[in-house]
Order: C-alpha cells, then structure tokens, then sequence
C-alpha cells in the first residue's frame, strides 16, 4: 500500500522543484513568480524499494491577501489529516518568517512524522545559515537544493526510514477492489450506504491505520468484491478545510489500492474542474472506470436527448479516452445501482481480456496495411508484427516495426481503437507499445 508524501510551504520557498526532483518529471510548473502551481500536482516516488506518492500543496495556494495566510494554514491542516509524512519546506535564502513559525506551530501539534527541509543550499557556504531554522522547533533541517538535487538522497533516506512500515494485510487479490470516488457532496457516503444496505452481509472488514484505505468485503446477491473507502464511511474532518484539496487527497488513496473507480457525477452541477482532477489521477494509475451520474431523480428533463448531451459533454471532457460506461443514477432512491455494481464487475472482468497472437495480427494486420503509419522523411514505416504481452496489469500490446522513433502518438491512438472496436475492453485502460522488430 503506497504511502503519502506531502509537500508544505509558502509559495516561492521551490515545492514545484523539489516535486519535479522527487518524482523525476517536469511535471510542475517552475517559475519565481509566487503562486504560479495551480493544478493539483500527484507523482509516485521510489526509493531503495520503497514506493510512495507525493503531492505537492501549492496548487490549493488562494493568491488573496485577505484570505492568504488562513488558506495556507488550512491546506496545512488537511495536509497533516490526510499524509503519512509532511515534508515542510523552508527557504534558505530568506530565513525564517512568521508565517514559516505558524505552519511549525500547527506541524508540532500532530503526531506526524515531519522533516525540516531547507531549500536553496545551493553550496557548503551557505548551509551553516540553516542553524536559524532550529528555532521552529521540529528537529534537525536537511539541506538541500531542489534546483541541482543536492542532498536530495539523504532526504530521500530520511523520508523513507520515517515513512510507516506497509501494512501486512491479508487481502485476496483476486478479489476485485471497487473504489467509489468523486468531488464532496456528490453522494458516495449515499451510494456506499445505498450498496451495503441495512441488512449487510460483511464478511470481513480490513482496516489498516487511521490514514489508510478500508476494505469492506461485499458478499450481496451473488457478488464478492472488496468496497475500498476512504471518502464515505469514515469520519469527516472537523476543520473548515479547502473542499477540493481535501477530495483529491483522499481520492488519491481510494484509487490507488483499488482495481475499478466508480467516478461520481452529481447531475445538477455537470462535470467540472474537481471532477477532471479526480480522473486525472484514475488514468496516472491506470485503474478501470465507471462514470456514474448521480442525483438523476433530481433533473427534470430526463429525456434520452438530455442523456446524449450529458454523456456527449463527459466524453468530450475527457477525450481523447472515451471507451467506459456511463450510468444514470440515484443512491437515494437506488435506482440502478445493482447496474452499478454489475458494470464494476464486468470493466473489471475486462481487465483480463487476452488475444491470441494469431487472430491478434489477422485482425489488426490488414488495418495497419489498409492504413500504414505516415511516412518521414521519405522512410516508410511497416509493421509487421503484433503480439499482446502475457501477466500485465491492465492489457498490453506491442507492435513491431523497422522504425518505431517515427510512429506518432496519433497513430498509437488509432491502433488503441481498433483494438477496442473489435474486442471488448470498455472501461478498461490498455497500453500499446511500438518496438523494434
């Protein structure tokens, strides 16, 4: 079970960078103008085998100076509520200010492992300024320098020695995970509910700590699945924490120990940004997905007109993956919610869908030469060969061609759909990989 990391800062101190560093991508934003993270940055991290997910908290940053310093302190709150570690990051350069003495005051009241990091130690010379930050009352800072990646191993042992040993957990992993996930107030505590039932039928529930995913076995009218949860049933948090930042951090749980995310949709509001971000995060992990638009016996307009605009706006949203199903529902008077769990079961069945190579290459071999890749630079490309690779995770399949450097991305969707036109894998992700024959 991954563990999370959290970032904490004030803007400016190099989150974004020492995110990038961490999670060895360019997949922050790095700017000096204050306030410049805005999306909601997620990465994995692995080190001496251990692996962990970071998030970095700049995005939930409200750039008003009215409200500033009280939304910072509150992303701290659901920071230190929701990570198993808080990395809290300091800037060298400036020292400390009140705000960096807030944060630590509200750091020292959890029980959280938290370490001290003093960015912009960019040589030996200046690392002995760190001392000041001894003042703030959480132990030794580590120096480091996000920008050239100094001292970033040493962080990195560190994290991973205080990091909390992974759960020994006794889960039958060829029972599917199904994760109910979505923006506040959506419904998941309703539908959970609506799912479990008075009369339940549990035959065990697996808790690991406070901050990990439950797993409840669901024994119901012929299913058996564990329902992953970290949204609904548990405990709200008692502070006025941002909404969004705190779905997000709990999604990022629910869907990475789960096989399939039942996205929910609240269908008076339509699909917006908290929506994206959830999704986001289901696609990085390579989960199966089922949309359920829920609070459908709120609409009025329930025509099948209205459905295909609904359903045409989330696959427009989402493109350019729009192979999963869509179901119109309500927890709160159950209307198809046995469809719900049908459909989980059946994405999840597809997960497991293997081609033979030799109807693979009858089926999709005269596609690629009815329609060959583009050629470049006067090579033309050929593939002639194509196999689907044995104990994946989700379904895999490589082409083989001469020059596979030249194979666009637009031609690999292409590929990917014709693989899912003519064999049933909705809702589930595939990979397609182009190699040297």
């Amino acid at each position: 079970m991954s563990n999370l990391v959290a970032i904490v800062g004030r803007p400016n101190v190099g989150k974004s960078t020492l995110f990038n560093r961490l999670t060895q991508s360019r997949q922050a934003i790095v700017s000096d103008t204050a306030g410049t993270t805005r999306d909601r940055q997620y990465g994995k991290c692995t080190w001496n085998n251990r692996e962990f997910s970071v998030v970095d908290t700049g995005g939930w940053v409200v750039n008003s100076e009215d409200i500033f310093e009280g939304a910072i302190r509150e992303q701290v709150k659901v920071a230190t509520e929701e990570a198993d570690l808080v990395l809290f990051l300091v800037d060298n350069e400036t020292g400390v200010t009140d705000w960096d003495s807030d944060v630590a005051q509200i750091l020292r009241r959890s029980r959280l492992p938290i370490i001290l990091v003093a960015n912009k130690v960019d040589n030996s010379g200046t690392a002995y300024t760190a001392a000041e930050f001894y003042k703030l009352g959480l132990g030794d800072p580590v120096c480091v320098s996000a920008l050239t990646g100094g001292g970033t191993g040493d962080l990195l042992d560190l994290v991973v020695e205080k990091l909390p040993k992974e759960n020994d957990e006794i889960v039958d992993e060829d029972i599917p995970r199904f994760a109910v996930v979505g923006r506040p107030n959506v419904g998941k505590s309703s539908i959970i509910n609506a799912f479990i039932g008075e009369d339940r039928n549990i035959v065990t529930e697996i808790a690991g700590t406070t901050r990990d995913s439950i797993y409840t076995r669901y024994t119901k009218f012929g299913f058996d699945f564990y329902l992953v949860d970290t949204a609904g049933i548990r405990r709200k948090n008692k502070v006025t924490e941002d909404l969004e930042f705190y779905s997000v951090m709990r999604s990022i749980r629910s869907i990475e120990n789960s096989d399939v995310c039942i996205l929910m949709i609240d269908a008076t509001r339509g699909i917006e940004s908290q929506d994206m971000n959830i999704f986001q995060l289901i696609q990085k992990n390579n989960k199966s997905l089922v949309v359920v638009v829920n609070k459908w016996d709120l609409v009025e307009d329930k025509s099948q007109k209205a459905i295909d605009t609904f359903k045409a706006a989330i696959y427009n949203r989402m493109a350019p993956f729009n192979d999963f199903p869509i179901i119109f529902a309500s927890a709160l008077t159950k209307q198809r919610i046995f469809k719900v769990l049908e459909t989980a079961k059946q994405v999840y069945l597809n997960r497991n869908t293997h081609v033979g190579t030799a109807k693979l290459n009858e089926v999709m071999l005269p596609i690629i030469e009815a329609t060959p890749p583009q050629s470049i630079k006067g090579k033309y490309i050929k593939i002639k060969y194509c196999t689907q690779l044995p104990n994946t995770q989700i379904p895999s399949f490589v082409f083989y061609a001469n020059l596979p450097q030249y194979v666009k991305e637009n031609y690999r969707r292409f590929l990917e759909n014709k693989i899912r036109e003519n064999w049933s894998m909705h809702g589930c992700p595939i990979n397609v990989f182009i190699r040297q024959k």
